[in-house]
């Protein structure tokens, strides 16, 4: 039988990622030494894109990279990984950059400079044409509210299933919230939204604004819960992780992808969980995302768990 590929419309952030790798990350006033640095394409927009990209979805990337020495190659990267590029616009000035620490336990530190990215306030026609082209919408926090509200507007007029991560933590409009049909947050985000750290009690709560939420747990797996329906776990893939820079955003490229093909949705979930299992193995954002064939030749099915 032959599959439908999902059609995603990515509107986020694109970044070069400027990665130092050592031991034990900083403390406020301290100096360490790195044993290893590399720039490497990333941003939370370019970074759900190529995964669902990677993973079998047929994907277009509305957004901005600068007219410096990392447009070009942040373009290039997108386009060498499937992603359609022509609604990734040029603006005067620096690209943005994420300056990101790695330690030896796979854990990170991001500051982001929205460069760029800050210039995408609003969508034009062309814009709107590729976000009512699409099954799902993906949308993050890296670019302005009223760029991330004009995407979800667009979507809701058009009958296409918003997606909404939401990161970086802050407070979301409520308009926001009643246009997303599906919200990714994880643990620290859910706790941050709501003000509560138990993630079951923290998607109930999410459960007031959307219909549907998935929160990802670390090590500990992720949670699905939705109106009407029982709270479902599905577990982790157990792996020694050596960076988990973009373990979420390769979580929801290949969620999304998995679930516009017809897939339950905690049968997505343990799908996705194999692709972020694979990422986290090996350094880099962008550049760790598994191939589909990758995930199907890893994965078996987790048995979800309800509670």
């Amino acid at each position: 039988m032959t599959r439908r590929a999902t059609a995603v419309t990515v509107l986020g952030s694109t970044n070069m990622d400027l990665v130092a790798y050592t031991a034990t990350a900083p403390r406020r006033g301290e100096t360490v030494m790195g044993r290893e640095f590399r720039t490497v394409p990333g941003g939370k927009g370019t970074n759900q894109a190529i995964a669902a990209a990677r993973t079998g979805g047929r994907v277009a990337m509305i957004g901005a990279v600068g007219d410096d020495d990392f447009g070009p190659r942040l373009r290039a990267a997108l386009a060498g990984s499937g992603v359609d590029t022509a609604a990734l616009r040029t603006a005067r000035g620096p690209s943005g950059t994420a300056h990101i620490v790695v330690d030896d336990d796979g854990g990170n530190a991001i500051v982001v400079v929205p460069g760029a990215n800050a210039t995408v306030t609003a969508l034009t026609p062309a814009d709107e044409k590729r976000v009512a082209a699409a099954d799902a919408l993906l949308l993050q926090l890296e670019l302005p509210m009223a760029g991330v509200l004009a995407g979800a507007r667009a979507a809701r007029a058009h009958g296409v299933r918003t997606v909404l991560t939401p990161a970086p933590a802050q407070p979301l409009p409520d308009e926001l919230l009643a246009l997303t049909d599906l919200l990714v947050p994880n643990e620290h985000e859910a706790a941050a939204l709501t003000g509560e750290a138990d993630p079951l009690r923290a998607a109930r709560v999410l459960l007031a604004a959307v219909p549907e939420v998935v929160i990802t747990l670390g090590a500990a797996g992720s949670l699905y819960v939705a109106r009407g329906a029982e709270p479902v776990t599905v577990p982790a893939v157990a792996v020694r992780a050596v960076d988990t820079t973009a373990a979420g955003d390769t979580f929801v490229g290949a969620l999304t992808v998995a679930h516009g093909e017809g897939r339950p949705m905690p049968e997505a979930m343990a799908w996705a969980a194999t692709a972020a299992a694979l990422a986290v193995q090996r350094p880099g954002a962008s550049s760790s995302m598994p191939t589909r064939d990758e995930i199907d030749a890893q994965h078996t099915d987790h048995a979800p768990e309800p509670r």
